[in-house]
């Protein structure tokens, strides 16, 4: 069983991912209100993926027999000043998840619980995709600011291998 320490991240961990899950389904909205069906299909993704990353975390407290305990999920951010502003916070999100991810991995290896360890490099490894699809979805953002469609022709273009799709 996980150490209580780690069960304890672990359920933070969870909200946070639920929590990510609310906004990046709101950021999808926003574009989706802007009439950006490449934008809102790509944050729409990006929800469901934030929702599978929770329910890992879920079924591994689960199958160790661990406490689950599921916390409240804020509102969302709705209104931005531009169509570049939800990529930024999209982008800062993913830094903050990648050092409570960390966190987590050194819990579990300050611990002993190489169990916990070895579940949380998958969560290591995903985050460095992670920062870096939205990094390049922000580069592009800031590049072609005044045209905002070359976005959406991007994301047509590119949309696949920058969300890692096969």
């Amino acid at each position: 069983m996980p150490s209580e320490r780690f069960v304890e991240a672990l359920n933070d961990q969870i909200g946070r991912e639920f929590n990510a899950a609310h906004q990046y389904t709101a950021l999808a909205a926003y574009y989706d209100r802007l009439t950006f069906p490449r934008l809102a299909k790509f944050f729409f993704g990006q929800a469901e993926e934030e929702r599978g990353h929770a329910m890992k975390m879920v079924g591994y407290l689960r199958d160790t027999g661990a406490d689950l305990h599921l916390g409240q999920v804020s509102a969302p951010k709705t209104e931005f000043a531009d169509h570049v502003e939800p990529i930024k916070l999209a982008l800062e999100h993913e830094h903050k998840v990648t050092v409570s991810i960390s966190a987590l991995f050194e819990i579990a290896r300050d611990t002993n619980d190489y169990a916990s360890e070895s579940f949380m490099q998958w969560f290591v490894d995903e985050q460095v995709e992670e920062e870096s699809t939205m990094d390049a979805l922000l580069q592009v953002a800031e590049r072609v600011r005044e045209y905002p469609m070359m976005l959406e022709e991007f994301l047509a273009r590119d949309g696949d291998e920058l969300a890692g799709s096969d």
